[in-house]
C-alpha cells in the first residue's frame, strides 16, 4: 500500500477510466517512472518507506502550502495553521496588510480595474470592461486584498513561522459581449497581394477590418503564433513550439515596421531584390500550386530583417524599445539568448558543449555578454512582433468587433526549444505529455511535448504559467486553450515507453483556473477551452462554473438518450460554447459532405476498414443531419446542393444558444482539404496548404473578400446578435 499513497500524496493516478465501468490499472514501472520525473524515489520498498516518511515529516506538516488561493466562494486553505496564529499579507504593490478573525465569516477584498496593455506608442488602449466583480469573498478570516498574486506570512503562538505565495482571483472568466460570430483560419494559409508566401500579421489585420466592418463579424480565431524551433526543416506544426511564451517572427510583415522607410543605398536594393524573390514565393502558391515553404520564407524574411536592425532607431523609438525589454525582462534575454546560442550549436540544447545547457551558469553568462548583438537582434524581432500583434488588436476593435483577436495556446512545447531550456526546473524530464488508449486509438497518443511539474509551479506561485498567459492575452480579445483537460490532469507517458504505459498526474486546478481567471480579468479578455474527447464529467462542470466557455462541434453533438443517437436538438446545445461547424484537424465541411475525405484518407492507409464500407457509414451520418436540416426547414435549397447544405449547417448553429459561431474560413469558399490530417506526417501536407476553392484553385485574401460563395453563408450570420 505503501507506494500507492506515495503515488496519491504527489497527484500520480494508479488507474484510470478509459470507458465508463472499466477501470484500467497503471504498471509498477511506470509510477515509479512518473515519481522519479517528480523527485521522488519509489524505486524500492525502503525508498517508498522513506519518501513517505520525509513527506509526512516535511510537506504534510507545513504550516502553509506553498500556494494559498483566495476568490468568491472559496476560503484559503489554512487548516494547519493553530488558533492564535498571525497572519500578514505583502501585496505585489508593496502594501501590507494584516489579516484577523472575522466573527462574520468573511474575506474582503478590492478588485481594481483590468490592465491595458501598452500600444506601440506606449499609450494604452481602451479595453472591455471584465465581468461582474463581487466585493467580498467568504472566508474565515478578514482583510483588505486587492486582486493579484501576493505573499503570505504566519505567525503562530508558539514561534513557528511560514511563508506563502497568495492567489487573490475573481470567481469567473470575463464573459463576451454580446452574441457574436467569426471566422477560423489558420494565419500561414491567408496569402495576400502582399504576402511573403506565407499569411502574416500585415494580413491577420486586414482580415480582422475587413471582416469586422463588412460582415459584422465579432472575432478572428487564429492558429498559435509560437515560436517554431528554428532548424531544417522546421517542424510546421504549430502545436510543437520552441516557446509559447513569444511569437515567431516568420510572421512578420516586413514592410510594416517603420525602420523599412529608413533603409538606403546598398541595403534599400538588397532588401528590393528579396521582395522580389518573396512574391515568387507568394505566386508559386497562389498560382502554381505550390506548398507553403516556410523556411524558404523565414530565409528572406531574416535576411530583410538582418538589414532592418542595422537601421537606427528614432529617439522615440528606441525608448519604447527599451520600454518594451524593461517589462519583458528575464523572460525576453533567456529566449533570445536561446536563439543566438542555437544559431551558433544547434536548436537542440540537450547536446550544448557543457555549461550552456544551463541558463544561470557562468559559462552562459560569458556567452551572453560576447552574444550581445545576436541578443538584441532577436529581442528586436520580438519587439517588432508585439508591436504588429498590437496593431491588429487595435484594427480588429476599430472595425467594431466585441472580441477581436482569438489566439490560440499549445499545449506543450518541444523538448529542446527555448521554454525547456529556460524553465527546465518547472519541466518534468524524461516525460511527454499524450493521451491514453480510448475508443478512438487503441494505441494511445504520445505528442512529444515534456509536461510542467506541478510541484514546481505551487512553489513558484506558478510564475511560468503566470508569465505564459499574460504575454499570451497582451493583445487578445479572447484565449483558445488547447486540450483545456491539461488544467486538470495530463497523461504522462516515460521516455522509450509506449504511450499506454502512461499515468494521470494531476494539477491543482482551482490554482490553474485562479490564475487563468485572474489574467484574463486584467487583461478584459474571454475564455475558450478546447474539451472536446472523452472528458472527466467534474471537469466541465468546473470550467462552465468559471467562466471558461467550451467547444461544441456540430457532428460531434448527438443526443445519446436515443439508441441509435441522434443530432442534438439546438436548443440541447450548451449555451457557454464556441459552437462550429468543424475544425483545423477535422474534414472541412464540403469535404465531409461529398464523401471526399473517406477517399483521402483510404489513399493514405489510414482507414481500419474497406472504403465502401467508411462511405457507407459517413454517408449515413451526413443523411441524419440532411434529414435533421430539412425536417426544421433550414435546407429549403434542397439535398442536392453542397454549397446549400453547408449554408444550412451554419443555420442550424444559429437556432442555438452558443455564445460564438465560429466559420471556418476555408469552409467560406468551397474548400475541401483538411489544414491538418491527424495519424500522417510525410504523408500529408499538414499545415502547408493555402485555402483553395471548391475546385481546388488558391485564393488570395482579396479573392476570398470578394467571394460570392463567402458572402451568400456570411449574410446568413448577419442575424447574430452583436
Amino acid at each position: 500500500m505503501g507506494r500507492p499513497r506515495l503515488a496519491g500524496l504527489h497527484g500520480v493516478c494508479t488507474s484510470y477510466e478509459p470507458a465508463p465501468g472499466r477501470i484500467e490499472h497503471v504498471g509498477d514501472d511506470t509510477v515509479v517512472a512518473v515519481l522519479a520525473a517528480l523527485g521522488v524515489d519509489a524505486s524500492t520498498p525502503h525508498a517508498v518507506r522513506a519518501a513517505l516518511e520525509a513527506y509526512d515529516h516535511g510537506a504534510g506538516q507545513a504550516l502553509l502550502p506553498p500556494t494559498v488561493v483566495v476568490r468568491p466562494g472559496r476560503p484559503p486553505d489554512l487548516a494547519r495553521l493553530p488558533e492564535g496564529t498571525a497572519l500578514r499579507v505583502e501585496t505585489e504593490s508593496g502594501e501590507v496588510l494584516d489579516w484577523g478573525p472575522d466573527p462574520g465569516g468573511r474575506t474582503e477584498y478590492a478588485y481594481e480595474p483590468p490592465a491595458q496593455p501598452p500600444d506601440h506608442d506606449g499609450a494604452r488602449s481602451p479595453r472591455r470592461a471584465p465581468v461582474r466583480t463581487p466585493d467580498r469573498v467568504p472566508g474565515d478570516t478578514v482583510g483588505r486584498l486587492p486582486l493579484g498574486i501576493h505573499t503570505l506570512r504566519a505567525h503562530t503562538p508558539d514561534g513557528r513561522s511560514a511563508r506563502a505565495h497568495l492567489i487573490v482571483a475573481p470567481d469567473r472568466m470575463p464573459t463576451p459581449p454580446g452574441r457574436a460570430h467569426g471566422f477560423m483560419v489558420q494565419l500561414y494559409s491567408l496569402l495576400s497581394g502582399r504576402s511573403w508566401g506565407m499569411g502574416d500579421l500585415g494580413d491577420l489585420a486586414d482580415l480582422a477590418a475587413w471582416s469586422g466592418r463588412t460582415l459584422g463579424t465579432g472575432f478572428v480565431q487564429i492558429n498559435p503564433l509560437h515560436a517554431a524551433v528554428p532548424g531544417a526543416p522546421t517542424d510546421p506544426s504549430p502545436y510543437r513550439p520552441s516557446s509559447r511564451r513569444f511569437p515567431d517572427p516568420v510572421h512578420l510583415r516586413v514592410e510594416d515596421i517603420p525602420e523599412f522607410g529608413g533603409l538606403e543605398g546598398d541595403a534599400r536594393r538588397r532588401v528590393d531584390a528579396l521582395l522580389v524573390r518573396a512574391r515568387a514565393l507568394r505566386d508559386a502558391v497562389l498560382r502554381e500550386g505550390a506548398l507553403i515553404d516556410r523556411d524558404a520564407v523565414w530565409e528572406l524574411k531574416k535576411e530583410a530583417l538582418e538589414l532592418l536592425w542595422k537601421v537606427p532607431l528614432s529617439p522615440g523609438r528606441r525608448a519604447a524599445y527599451c520600454d518594451f525589454l524593461a517589462e519583458q525582462g528575464t523572460s525576453l534575454e533567456d529566449h533570445a539568448t536561446w536563439c543566438a546560442l542555437a544559431e551558433r550549436y544547434g536548436s537542440d540544447w540537450r547536446g550544448w558543449p557543457a555549461g550552456l545547457d544551463d541558463p544561470r551558469s557562468a559559462r552562459t553568462a560569458r556567452m551572453r555578454g560576447s552574444l550581445l548583438d545576436r541578443i538584441d537582434f532577436h529581442s528586436r524581432l520580438a519587439w517588432f512582433t508585439d508591436q504588429q500583434l498590437a496593431a491588429a488588436q487595435r484594427a480588429a476593435e476599430e472595425a467594431g468587433m466585441g472580441i477581436g483577436l482569438v489566439h490560440d495556446l499549445a499545449v506543450g512545447v518541444h523538448p529542446s526549444g527555448s521554454d525547456t531550456w529556460a524553465q527546465q526546473d518547472a519541466f518534468a524530464a524524461g516525460m511527454s505529455v499524450g493521451a491514453p488508449p480510448d475508443a478512438f486509438n487503441s494505441r494511445g497518443q504520445d505528442w512529444g511535448l515534456p509536461p510542467w511539474r506541478p510541484d514546481a509551479l505551487a512553489a513558484q506561485g506558478y510564475a511560468p504559467y503566470r508569465g505564459l498567459l499574460r504575454g499570451m492575452l497582451r493583445h487578445a480579445g479572447a484565449l483558445r486553450i488547447d486540450h483545456v483537460m491539461g488544467l486538470f490532469r495530463l497523461w504522462w507517458v516515460p521516455e522509450g515507453r509506449p504511450p499506454t504505459e502512461g499515468a494521470y498526474v494531476r494539477y491543482d486546478a482551482e490554482a490553474m483556473l485562479s490564475v487563468l481567471a485572474l489574467e484574463a480579468h486584467r487583461a478584459g479578455a474571454a475564455v475558450i477551452g478546447e474539451d472536446l474527447g472523452t472528458v472527466e464529467p467534474v471537469v466541465r462542470t468546473e470550467l462552465a462554473g468559471r467562466g471558461v466557455l467550451g467547444t461544441s462541434v456540430l457532428w460531434f453533438e448527438r443526443d445519446y438518450t436515443k439508441e441509435p443517437a441522434r443530432p442534438l436538438p439546438p436548443e440541447g446545445w450548451r449555451a457557454d460554447c464556441l459552437a462550429t461547424v468543424t475544425t483545423h484537424d477535422l474534414p472541412s465541411t464540403a469535404a465531409r459532405l461529398t464523401g471526399r475525405h473517406a477517399a483521402l484518407r483510404h489513399g493514405l492507409g489510414l482507414l481500419d476498414r474497406p472504403l465502401h464500407e467508411e462511405q457507407a457509414a459517413e454517408a449515413v451520418e451526413v443523411g441524419e443531419w440532411l434529414e435533421t436540416l430539412h425536417r426544421l426547414g433550414l435546407l429549403p435549397e434542397g439535398r442536392g446542393n453542397e454549397e446549400a447544405a453547408v449554408k444550412a449547417l451554419h443555420r442550424y448553429l444559429l437556432r442555438t444558444p452558443a455564445r460564438m459561431v465560429g466559420v471556418w474560413l476555408p469552409d467560406a469558399v468551397g474548400d475541401r482539404r483538411p489544414q491538418n490530417l491527424p495519424g500522417t506526417w510525410d504523408e500529408y501536407p499538414n499545415w502547408r496548404l493555402p485555402i483553395t476553392d471548391s475546385a481546388g484553385r488558391p485564393l488570395s485574401l482579396e479573392e476570398i473578400a470578394a467571394s460570392p460563395r463567402l458572402h451568400a453563408l456570411m449574410s446568413e450570420l448577419r442575424t447574430v446578435r452583436r
